[in-house]
């Protein structure tokens, strides 16, 4: 297995020197947002992690190799590329024989981070039960793999262009924990509230990470949810937002825009008619996820 694996000589040094480490995907910077803004908001997030005492490990597929850790050239890469794939649990050996780029999804980043006993990964969103479900079946691998794969995801909650009601009945029938970061109710990324409960909060990353340790000791299968509100400076106006989606999603069934197209145009049209307001605050979120995410994986480790 460890011939997949290519850790870089920071994520090396880490692991000698019982350093927490935290992953990062690669799809937010390929397929998530516009060049320059991925590139700069990545070393950016990178540098939050090492500056709060971790080390950051972005993960992608490279040259038939999972890369647990990116140079600044191989960041640049995949923020400027036309042709990297969108990596899922179903392309990850497909792209690695065929030695494609792929950028990894949550679900695939999970999935490495556990390769490389990474216990912790920060991103924007998870994927979820897209609105109209019922008759699409339109339902992320995202909640599949964090019901199987021992990895916390921290986010700004679901895509708030999902049906956020339905994901979270999806991940309490599947066990995963969804615990509110200072809040009672589920963020909706671009805004930090929902009419969703959470019934499960800490006010501490110590008390996430003694969660965390206790669930994985006792061999309780799965990830976990952290949803960290979006900082209020940067969130949006909810009906706004509500609005804006309602005519992004009108569009896309308009242009019979499915599968794994959708949340690609969904985000990218959103931007479109929020004047970019959208894009600040997604990366907002994630620097904002990836304060946090490093918090609570120091203190995981020094358990």
């Amino acid at each position: 297995m460890k011939n997949y694996l290519s850790l870089s000589e920071e994520v090396k040094q880490a692991k000698a020197e019982g350093k927490a480490i935290v992953a990062l995907e690669s799809t937010i910077i390929s397929h998530g947002m516009p060049y320059p803004q991925n590139v700069e908001m990545a070393r950016d997030v990178e540098q939050i992690i090492r500056d709060n005492g971790a080390v950051p490990a972005t993960i992608a597929l490279i040259d038939g190799k999972i890369k647990i850790g990116l140079s600044d050239e191989e960041l640049e890469l995949f923020a400027k590329s036309s042709n990297v794939a969108k990596v899922s649990r179903r392309d990850i050996g497909y792209l690695i024989a065929t030695k494609q780029l792929g950028a990894t999804t949550v679900a695939a980043t999970m999935i490495c981070a556990e390769l490389a006993e990474i216990g912790i990964f920060v991103t924007g969103g998870i994927g979820g039960v897209h609105r109209g479900a019922e008759t699409t079946m339109d339902v992320s691998a995202d909640l599949e793999e964090l019901a199987k794969t021992n990895v916390a995801v921290v986010c700004a909650g679901a895509k708030s262009i999902l049906d956020l009601n339905l994901t979270m009945e999806y991940l309490e029938t599947k066990g995963v924990p969804v615990i509110g970061y200072q809040t009672d109710v589920l963020p909706a990324f671009y805004t930090r509230s929902s009419d969703v409960e959470l019934t499960l909060r800490a006010d501490a990353p110590e008390v996430i990470a003694e969660s965390l340790k206790a669930k994985w000791d006792l061999q309780i299968e799965g990830g976990a949810v952290i949803t960290n509100p979006i900082p209020a400076e940067f969130a949006m106006d909810e009906k706004v937002i509500n609005d804006v989606i309602q005519t992004a999603l009108k569009e896309a069934e308009e242009n019979h825009i499915h599968g794994k197209d959708v949340t690609p145009f969904l985000l990218g049209k959103v931007k479109e008619l929020t004047d970019g307001k959208s894009l600040e605050a997604n990366i907002e979120l994630v620097k904002h996820n990836a304060l946090i995410g490093t918090q609570i994986a120091v203190a995981y480790q020094n358990i």
